[in-house]
């Protein structure tokens, strides 16, 4: 058993973990936070993908523990002041889902391109980045179009702070 403690969706947190947990475990089973989803336990379907030190990780790759200390941001963590992330808005908006499964772990890894490969990202680099990431409903055309938005919204968001 570990114990871990770490900061997610802004919070410190902390609990006793056996050895083995997963990180994608540990936020569903211990800090009640669903929105992450197990999709296929081997790290190709992407629905699990969480923010870890900002930057995206499967938490279906990672074991709970190896996650301590670490600051973690989960779908649940996006929104903020009762308000969608741009990301968000712009998946409702454009129609960038359907059954919603693999929602999350889209929109996660979709921040993290933007914020790797800033709001002008263009097509072919936003498809080649979601290989990762599996949708069993669509053709990808709308969740394509809704992080293009939401990259837009996303670099908005950046110009004002800035300012």
């Amino acid at each position: 058993m570990a114990k871990v403690e770490m900061t997610i969706n802004g919070r410190s947190v902390s609990g006793v973990v056996e050895d083995r947990m997963l990180l994608v475990d540990f936020l569903r089973e211990e800090r009640n936070l669903t929105g992450t989803h197990i999709g296929c336990d081997t790290s190709q379907c992407g629905s699990c993908v969480v923010h870890v030190d900002g930057k995206a990780v499967k938490s279906c790759t990672m074991l709970a523990a190896q996650a301590a200390g670490s600051e973690i941001t989960t779908i649940e963590g996006l929104a903020s002041d009762g308000e969608l992330h741009p990301m968000q808005a712009a998946f409702r908006d454009n129609h960038g889902l359907q059954c919603g499964f693999c929602t999350p772990g889209m929109i996660m890894t979709a921040v993290d391109i933007v914020n790797r490969e800033g709001a002008d990202v263009d097509e072919q680099t936003i498809r080649e980045q979601l290989e990762g990431n599996i949708c069993r409903c669509t053709g990808y055309h709308n969740i394509v179009k809704s992080i293009a938005a939401g990259a837009k919204e996303m670099g908005s968001g950046m110009k004002e702070a800035a300012e």
